[in-house]
């Protein structure tokens, strides 16, 4: 994930997205490239097509933020692409020594006593922690009964993207298995731009291309998401069709991670098959088999 060839990659494939008509400028004829020219994004930018087209080959380092808010502006990206273009212009201005991939000291990330205290408390629908890798951190008893089937391999290793695109049960799990792996690529598309010097992801996406099809096609789009709010289905071996909608907050204290709850509405099937789970997991059979999962 070489920065001048994300950013080169990235500007191009969001210009490409971009019709004439949705910028306000004539189709005409005899187009060759889908979305707009060079010439047309620097104009809407206000900037020579020379200058512009430095920027496509990849050349970030030391670009006003006036300059990125113009090519944002021009490129109609979305807060999230926004955020990427900022992370990947500061990713830019590092040095030779920051810019090639690293594998820091780290030691097992462990979620603070208060922090499990919170988790535990929801009990009406799964909760979990997760960071940008889509490594599961930590979870409330429910979120781990509810993640069985990511839990019952151990080659997923709790990463939500090597179950989405490398475990067939996923596919059950994940009634709309497109939408979640579009998803799952955004993250982690998004977590490269915020942290491209994280070893652990440039191992995981290495793995993933070598791995899936599906994961190496949707990498290539360079689409990027913050994942915030929505509903979502799923269908669990246990308890069936799940219809949930989620919340996932950025944990200030721990930049990087992200909480996510699941809810279902009030009264509907799906809070009865979520209580039918929690009911399950408490049961000594369920504690006994996640005790032998972890062994």
């Amino acid at each position: 994930m070489e920065n001048q060839a994300e950013v080169r990659e990235f500007l191009t494939s969001r210009r490409a997205k971009i019709s004439p008509e949705q910028a306000g400028l004539p189709a005409g004829s005899r187009r060759r490239v889908p979305g707009l020219r060079r010439s047309e994004v620097a104009a809407l930018a206000d900037m020579s097509v020379e200058y512009y087209a430095k920027l496509e080959r990849g050349t970030l380092a030391g670009v006003s933020p006036a300059v990125l808010e113009a090519l944002a502006r021009a490129l109609q990206l979305d807060d999230a692409e926004r955020a990427h273009l900022l992370n990947l212009a500061h990713a830019a201005d590092g040095s030779d020594a920051l810019t090639r991939p690293r594998r820091r000291t780290t030691r097992q990330w462990t979620p603070h006593r208060s922090l499990q205290w919170t988790l535990d408390a929801i009990t009406a629908g799964p909760a979990f922690v997760r960071n940008g890798r889509m490594d599961i951190l930590a979870t409330n008893p429910l979120a781990r009964a509810f993640y069985a089937d990511v839990y019952a391999s151990p080659h997923n290793q709790a990463n939500l993207a090597r179950f989405n695109f490398l475990d067939p049960a996923s596919r059950r799990f994940y009634p709309d298995w497109d939408t979640f792996a579009d998803v799952a690529v955004a993250i982690l598309r998004t977590e490269a731009g915020r942290n491209p010097h994280d070893k652990e992801l440039h191992d995981l996406v290495g793995e993933l291309c070598t791995r899936s099809d599906d994961f190496r096609t949707r990498w290539g789009a360079h689409n990027v998401r913050h994942h915030g709010t929505g509903t979502k289905r799923f269908h669990h071996q246990a308890v069936g069709e799940l219809t949930l909608a989620f919340e996932g907050l950025e944990m200030a204290a721990e930049p990087g991670l992200t909480l996510t709850i699941y809810t279902a509405e009030p009264g509907s099937p799906s809070e009865e098959g979520l209580l039918l789970l929690a009911s399950w997991d408490a049961t000594p059979e369920a504690d006994a088999m996640k005790h032998s999962s972890t062994s």
